[in-house]
């Protein structure tokens, strides 16, 4: 079993970062995000993927969505976001496409 490191004294832990990452974000785009597809630590601080409802439609696997690529500094402010992608909800990724 992997122990994970020790948190340093007033760095925000991952969960906080989410969060950040979500209010930052909907702040920005004027929508809220839809759900976090991933999110890791980098030498800088953080970078989270957080998909986005950018058009909502009937039947909602229609819907168009973004991936937003969000970095955020160690106390995790928000230092850029970008859309990485755009696709419809009911779109599954296959390996090779």
């Amino acid at each position: 079993m992997a122990t994970r490191p020790p948190r340093k004294r007033g760095v925000p832990g991952m969960a906080a970062i989410l969060r950040a990452a979500v209010e930052q974000l909907a702040e920005l785009l004027g929508r809220p995000p839809d759900s976090v597809s991933s999110v890791k630590l980098t030498e800088d601080g953080w970078e989270a993927v957080v998909e986005v409802v950018e058009l909502e439609r009937i039947p909602d696997t229609t819907s168009v969505m973004g991936s937003y690529t969000v970095t955020l500094d160690e106390e995790g402010e928000l230092i850029s976001y970008e859309r990485t992608r755009r696709y419809s909800r009911g779109t599954v990724d296959r390996p090779g496409h």
